[in-house]
């Protein structure tokens, strides 16, 4: 599967920078399940704690990262991006935040400039914007008749920063101080964004035939 050769990929990179520092490629016997104890051995030239805390949040960056660019191939292609910027800037991690806030923080940034990109290789906002919304995945196409489906979809139709604020939230838990981290803002423009973006949720799920408002 494409996962486990990413998973692959990132370790032999991982192995082949550990050989250019001349560190010695020593494993512990165990690895810490904490997640600040993972990146302080990535720092320190740890494989194996790569291998862990990429198995560990490989899934939710993933998704994390397909709503944004609405691509698989990329979104893949993006991951490793992803953790291959883990292990660079591990030694840089301060944590003021945490592990995963911080992931999501460098996957926002690998997605808006993909995103960015693709739009200067001249495809309009209005395409894209269509291929969103037109684009099931078999995914989707499976479990339309879900009440999760429908949410999903429901989703869509909001504006993207609402979205987003909702998917960190409600799909990633993160706290208003953790969003205001990964998106820069204010906490109190978080707070207004949610406000409004549960009130327009809620509006869209009634006219979709979902009694149950957002929460």
């Amino acid at each position: 599967m494409r996962s486990r050769a990413l998973a692959l990929d990132v370790s032999v990179r991982a192995e082949n920078s550990l050989a250019a520092t001349g560190e010695p490629a020593t494993m512990p016997s165990a690895v810490s399940s904490d997640d600040e104890a993972l990146i302080r051995r990535i720092a320190a030239g740890d494989k194996l704690a790569m291998q862990v805390l990429f198995g560990r949040y490989q899934v939710r960056i993933f998704r994390f990262l397909l709503r944004f660019v609405k691509d698989e191939g990329q979104a893949e292609d993006l991951i490793s991006e992803v953790f291959l910027d883990v292990w660079r800037q591990a030694g840089r991690f301060e944590a003021r935040s945490s592990v995963s806030t911080w992931l999501l923080g460098i996957a926002r940034f690998k997605a808006l400039s993909a995103v960015r990109k693709r739009r200067d290789d001249s495809l309009d906002e209005e395409h894209a914007a269509g291929i969103a919304d037109t684009d099931d995945t078999p995914e989707v196409a499976l479990q339309k008749k879900d009440k999760g489906s429908v949410l999903r979809q429901c989703l869509q139709k909001l504006s993207a920063d609402h979205r987003e604020i909702i998917d960190l939230v409600y799909y990633h838990e993160k706290s208003v101080e953790e969003v205001a981290e990964i998106l820069g803002i204010p906490g109190n423009t978080v707070k207004t964004r949610m406000f409004y973006a549960r009130q327009k949720l809620s509006e869209i799920l009634r006219h979709a035939g979902v009694d149950r408002g957002w929460p």
